[in-house]
C-alpha cells in the first residue's frame, strides 16, 4: 500500500503541469490564429480543407513537442509557463520564416486545399518543436 501512495505522492504536480499545459495548447491556437493569415478552424470545419487540417495538426503537435520538453526539463510552474512561452513564440517564427522566405504564397496554397503546403508546414513546425524541445535541455 506504502508503495501505491508513494507513486502517487507526484499525482498534484502531474495535474497542475497537465493544466497549465492544455491552457497553453489553447493560447497556442488562439496566437497561430493571429500569426497565419487564414483562418485554420473555417478551413478545417467549414470548408474540409486538408491542407489546412494537416498544416494545423503538424503547428499542434510541433507546439506540444516544444511544450513537452519545457515540462520536462522545468524547474518550477513558472519556469515552465516562461519556457512556454519561448515555445509560442519559437514555434510562431517557424511559420513566419517557412512563408516569408522559403514558401511566400503558403497561406494561399493551404486556402487552395493543396495537400502539399500542407503538408511542408506540417514537418515544419513539427521539425521546429523537436529542434525546440532538444534545446530546453539547460
Amino acid at each position: 500500500m506504502a508503495t501505491l501512495f508513494d507513486s502517487l505522492a507526484g499525482l498534484d504536480n502531474f495535474a497542475l503541469y497537465f493544466a497549465v499545459s492544455i491552457f497553453f495548447l489553447f493560447v497556442f491556437k488562439i496566437v497561430y490564429a493571429f500569426v497565419t493569415p487564414h483562418d485554420e478552424w473555417k478551413l478545417v470545419k467549414e470548408e474540409k480543407n486538408v491542407a489546412a487540417a494537416i498544416g494545423f495538426g503538424g503547428a499542434l503537435v510541433g507546439f506540444a513537442l516544444a511544450l513537452s520538453g519545457a515540462a520536462a526539463n522545468s524547474v518550477s510552474i513558472i519556469d515552465f509557463a516562461i519556457w512556454g512561452v519561448v515555445a509560442i513564440l519559437a514555434q510562431s517564427l517557424a511559420f513566419a520564416l517557412l512563408r516569408f522566405t522559403f514558401m511566400p504564397r503558403i497561406a494561399q496554397r493551404i486556402n487552395d486545399n493543396e495537400i502539399s503546403a500542407g503538408t511542408m508546414l506540417a514537418a515544419m513546425s513539427v521539425a521546429v518543436g523537436l529542434l525546440n524541445a532538444a534545446c530546453m535541455t539547460y
